[in-house]
């Protein structure tokens, strides 16, 4: 059985790169174990997804954000699997039809104190009864919020945890928010 990750690597742009796609001085190089040769993203998500990979770490187990700083991949719970990517998003799907803008909006609207992203998704677990880890709550409740936050119903009061890359990239662990007066 071959072994299939593929890693995405940052280079130095050479002088005849007319094909390569620039990003800031640098490119992405994919390469997989398997020695297949990917020209581009594209050509390695699909690679990927022929050979049961997931499709947004490419098999590595981690999702690279920014240039030094990485997680867990969230698009497969951090297995590389293509299987368990797809379990997730019909997870990330259902999560959508049952936690509704509605629903958080009626039990964040007895809120008079700033409250926390953790705080919001545990009441909407405990209101809907959802075992845990049967949907993906927190990054649906935290999608709501900022929705809300967007639309003017909520301020974020929160500092960022982490700047990833000054402020254009901030990390927010367990932000806070309030409503908007006025």
């Amino acid at each position: 059985m071959r072994k299939h990750t593929i890693t995405a690597l940052w280079e130095e742009v050479p002088d005849d790169a007319d094909d390569l796609v620039v990003v800031r001085g640098g490119f992405r190089v994919y390469l997989c174990l398997c020695g297949r040769p990917l020209s581009d993203r594209a050509s390695a998500e699909l690679h990927a997804s022929e050979t049961g990979q997931c499709t947004t770490c490419l098999g590595t187990t981690v999702e690279d954000i920014v240039p030094g700083f990485s997680q867990p991949c969230t698009a497969c719970a951090g297995t590389g699997r293509r299987r368990a990517q797809l379990t997730w998003e019909l997870a990330h799907v259902e999560a959508e039809s049952v936690i509704t803008v509605e629903i958080v909006r009626g039990l964040i609207a007895g809120f008079t104190e700033p409250f926390r992203l953790s705080e919001v998704a545990d009441l909407v677990r405990e209101t809907l009864h959802l075992p845990v880890g049967r949907l993906p709550v927190g990054p649906r409740v935290r999608d709501i919020l900022r929705g809300l936050e967007a639309r003017g119903e909520l301020v974020l009061i929160s500092a960022p945890d982490e700047l990833l890359r000054g402020t254009s990239v901030m990390l927010y662990r367990d932000p806070y928010w309030e409503h908007a007066t006025g």
